[in-house]
């Protein structure tokens, strides 16, 4: 368990800098920041079920619909930053690994609100929120050692 939090809180083999100091000596204890996990990742949890819910009022359902889907994905993904830090978690985001995921879902969020406020197309909205949904799980997948190649496997299996 000490190791899982020393790998998640960053201090397992790096190089100590003036700012990461700075930045560890007002961090959260362990115990905060998974409550804050928790409670980011169900606040976007929630959020994204309430847009879907949303989407059929009449009128503005299309538009609460992508905000509140997209910014619960946003929590979610937010989420981690109790586990990490911000600093980690963005240099994690655009590591040559993750980076094509983490670009596609970024792509996905605006595409989506897009589609909801200047294309005023449903279908399309739906089309991209599947779509961010896919990429979210192609980005967390990169962060499970060989989950991605595991997948890939079962899907050409699956296909063959």
């Amino acid at each position: 368990m000490d190791k899982l939090k020393k790998v998640l809180s960053g201090q397992d083999t790096e190089d100590r800098s003036g700012l990461s100091e700075v930045v560890e000596a007002s961090s959260l204890s362990w115990g905060t920041r998974i409550k804050g996990f928790i409670a980011c990742f169900a606040i976007g949890i929630l959020c994204s079920l309430l847009g879907t819910f949303l989407l059929w009022v009449p009128r503005k359902g299309l538009h609460l619909f992508a905000v509140f889907y997209t910014f619960g994905n946003i929590a979610s993904i937010g989420s981690t930053i109790f586990l990490m830090g911000p600093l980690k978690q963005l240099k994690r985001m655009f590591e040559p690994t993750r980076l094509i995921a983490t670009i596609m879902v970024l792509l996905c969020f605006a595409l989506t609100l897009c589609s909801a406020f200047w294309w005023h197309n449903k279908g399309l909205a739906l089309i991209f929120c599947i779509l961010q949904s896919v990429a979210l799980t192609w980005y967390s997948l990169s962060f499970i050692p060989f989950a991605r190649d595991a997948v890939k496997k079962c899907f050409a299996a699956c296909l063959a």
